[in-house]
């Protein structure tokens, strides 16, 4: 992913005077927003038919043990604004975001699961103070097993989000942040600032 100011502009054709305060707003709160190292972000081409404004960000979380570049996890968040509203939002400006991330394979079998992982984006809009209404999304859960010379592990599980609301401000740095961390849950990272410990740190660690 070739980072970039994540306030770009979606439209580089598009007259700088001709795009709405609001709007421009929006993308001034993206720029200050700072993924957990793990994450990797940047801007992205935007839809153009959903809305008269849109702008994309996307983010990707590398595998650390895989020297090729895998990434076990990728995100969109996608801003669309229409000055004149919309009747389904019930607003001006939306947020969409999608994911899909690899996952445990144990979850595929958990009834569970998919409300556990809608939570994640509910409790996350919360507790960043992304005011918001008009929430709606899919979780899907997909098992696959490789056979013959398919290259990958013989069974993976992949989880799939696709969510959208509607943004009560143009704070949208909350909900950018919001969305990373539901990324965060499905790549099955740690808490921010909780580091695992892997086999070299527990060398030396026991005491009689």
């Amino acid at each position: 992913m070739e980072p970039r100011n994540l306030a770009d502009a979606g439209d580089e054709s598009r007259d700088a005077d001709a795009v709405p305060a609001v709007f421009r707003a929006a993308l001034e709160s993206l720029a200050g927003v700072r993924a957990r190292p793990e994450i990797e972000l940047g801007s992205i081409p935007a839809p153009q038919r959903l809305a008269p404004f849109a702008h994309a960000i996307g983010a990707r979380v590398p595998d650390p043990d895989d020297e090729d570049d895998v990434e076990i996890a990728s995100a969109r968040f996608i801003v669309l604004y229409d000055p004149a509203g919309h009747e389904a939002w019930h607003g001006t400006l939306r947020c969409v975001g999608y994911l899909s991330a690899e996952t445990d394979e144990t979850l595929v079998d958990d009834a569970m699961f998919s409300e556990v992982a809608w939570s994640w984006l509910t409790d996350a809009l919360a507790e960043s103070g992304a005011a918001h209404h008009t929430v709606g999304g899919t979780v899907t859960r997909t098992a696959s097993t490789r056979f013959g010379e398919l290259a990958g592990p013989e069974h993976s599980v992949d989880v799939e989000m696709r969510a959208s609301w509607t943004a009560e401000g143009t704070d949208l740095d909350r909900h950018l942040l919001a969305w990373l961390e539901v990324l965060g849950n499905a790549a099955g990272l740690p808490p921010p600032g909780v580091r695992l410990l892997g086999p070299s740190d527990r060398v030396g660690s026991e005491t009689l």
